[in-house]
């Protein structure tokens, strides 16, 4: 009888025990997401600083209303600089932060002698994450309505 009640409680230990291992949360996801809150599709390119240096790359093409991942993992910097541009209406975001671009995919290593190196000089908009390990980035409102990239 002590043997069957043992078995019981062992039962009852792992009924209990086991809902506890079934709902244990997911690791979070630590990414740079760009959220595109307006009625058109735009293309976004990123700059940033890791272990190699500065560095800009692009194009992500977002859709209206959608959101996308522009780097998986948690963040190694501070500051992320963003360039976009609204294939539906024209026009486009960028900001004073300088850096290389051009029309087709790219990935460009340096921030300096963009046109001698024959790329566009682009401005970007800086994004300060707060040092945190995620984050999304909003964009919509106003935009310039100028060619989409700067050239100097």
């Amino acid at each position: 009888m002590e043997r069957l009640n043992m078995k019981r409680s062992l039962l009852l230990a792992l009924a209990v025990a086991a809902p506890a291992f079934l709902v244990q949360p997911a690791p979070a996801h630590a990414d740079l997401k760009l959220c595109n809150l307006t009625p058109s599709r735009v293309g976004v390119a990123l700059g940033y600083k890791d272990q190699q240096g500065w560095a800009s790359e692009g194009w992500w093409n977002i859709a209206a209303n959608a959101c996308e991942t522009l780097l998986k993992g948690p963040l190694i910097a501070r500051w992320y600089y963003i360039y976009a541009v609204d294939y539906d209406n024209g026009g486009s975001w960028g900001g004073n932060a300088q850096m290389c671009s051009r029309d087709k995919l790219f990935t460009i290593r340096g921030l300096k002698s963009c046109q001698e190196r024959g790329y566009k000089q682009t401005g970007y908009f800086e994004v300060d994450t707060g040092e945190n390990t995620d984050w999304t980035i909003r964009l919509e409102g106003a935009k310039t309505q100028a060619a989409p990239a700067a050239t100097q």
